[in-house]
């Protein structure tokens, strides 16, 4: 044959097709090997996407009762003296904040430190569970959003009388699951009628562990002396700044540093917070799962460029070129990851939703978080494919085939 004739011989690409059905014959051939590194990946991913999720899903949640509860209620209270007593709200701290523009509602309650609640008066007097009484004004339960789990809440003739209705916990604390007419508790040394009890308040907890009077019941059997402990407002939403900038001269004129102003809403922001940094931690922990399944994949390519050595040698006789090789590895490698990947991925929504389903919470697993999680495994699967995939391409046909 001259020279003329001579056939130059091209090696054939391999499609996209091709170079998944050959990468995929290693994790054939092997498949529990293969499992059991994906598991690796799996675990890793699974732990970062669920902690993401179980984070965002409590967010939505905070997101939800807030929308439902409002974030405009401020509470105002009695702080400390200049000479660190317990200083005390006016009497008419209520109708001179009920006087401010952008305040709709207002409510009150008084804090009764010798009315002691008792289920019975047997029980010793040091033993009341620390539960407060407290006399509240009727606008209370619409000014901070209150629920009833049973009977009714004050009216204007039950605050007049010796009725009372639970909070959530303290119902608990007393072993009582309903409220009615043969229903009492003893308050100091009288006896009340439970007429309601509350659902739990989250923008008030002060609330779930105390039994609220009526104002005027509170004067009459009670010894209450009418000065507010805890004042509650509600505001227009763009006016809440402006309100709690002047609550404190408003209800106390004459000592408004002896005020103090919060907003309860903050306090579960906070919560919310502190949750966030909870979450990064376990993200931490969630990377170094995902690291170490990183290795079990590097280890398990390295292991199989060695056991497949006559493959790669008879393979490059054949007419196979090192990039081909190498390429075949590498797709090996990342299919691996992948398939750990999407796992991780899918378990991770599961226990997501599992857990906001046992909270009745809103399920919520961002879609950056699931993208992540496998553009990571895919970045893990090629740093851990890359030196297997070299080392195989590498060797030489007469060395790989006389390799027993």
């Amino acid at each position: 044959m001259s020279r003329d004739q001579r056939v130059r011989l091209v090696p054939a690409r391999l499609r996209p097709r091709d170079i998944l059905r050959v990468g995929g014959v290693g994790l054939r051939t092997r498949p529990l090997r293969a499992f059991l590194s994906a598991l690796g990946i799996a675990i890793g991913i699974a732990a970062m996407v669920s902690v993401v999720g179980i984070s965002a899903s409590s967010r939505a949640e905070l997101d939800r009762t807030l929308a439902a509860l409002g974030t405009n209620l401020l509470t105002v209270g009695p702080g400390k003296s200049l000479f660190g007593d317990d200083a005390q709200l006016p009497e008419e701290s209520v109708e001179m904040i009920d006087r401010i523009g952008p305040v709709q509602q207002v409510a009150a309650t008084g804090l009764l430190a010798e009315a002691k609640v008792y289920r019975s008066d047997l029980i010793p007097e040091g033993e009341s569970g620390s539960i407060a009484t407290r006399a509240a004004s009727l606008e209370l339960r619409d000014t901070v959003g209150l629920e009833l789990t049973s009977g009714t809440w004050l009216n204007a003739a039950t605050a007049r009388y010796p009725a009372v209705v639970l909070g959530a916990a303290t119902a608990g604390r007393l072993g009582l699951g309903s409220a009615g007419p043969d229903v009492q508790v003893q308050l100091g040394d009288r006896w009340f009628t439970v007429v309601g009890i509350l659902s739990p308040a989250p923008l008030a907890p002060e609330l779930d562990l105390s039994a609220l009077v009526g104002w005027e019941a509170a004067r009459s059997y009670l010894d209450f002396d009418g000065h507010p402990t805890t004042v509650y407002t509600r505001s227009t939403d763009s006016g809440v700044e402006a309100v709690r900038a002047v609550l404190g001269a408003t209800a106390n004129p004459e000592a408004p540093n002896e005020v103090q102003v919060s907003r309860p809403s903050d306090a579960l922001a906070a919560q919310q917070a502190t949750d966030e940094a909870f979450t990064g931690l376990l993200l931490g922990l969630g990377a170094v799962a995902l690291l170490v399944g990183g290795v079990g994949v590097a280890n398990t390519m390295v292991i199989s460029v060695l056991e497949r050595r006559a493959e790669i040698g008879l393979r490059r006789s054949l007419g196979a070129t090192r990039g081909q090789v190498r390429t075949q590895f590498l797709a090996e490698s990342l299919l691996l990851s992948a398939l750990g990947g999407v796992g991780g991925v899918l378990l991770g929504i599961g226990v997501t939703a599992s857990y906001a389903l046992s909270q009745s919470w809103p399920a919520v697993v961002p879609v950056w978080a699931m993208a992540g999680g496998i553009g990571a495994t895919l970045l893990i699967g090629a740093f851990a494919g890359l030196y297997p995939a070299i080392r195989a391409a590498r060797l030489a046909p007469t060395e790989a085939l006389a390799t027993p």
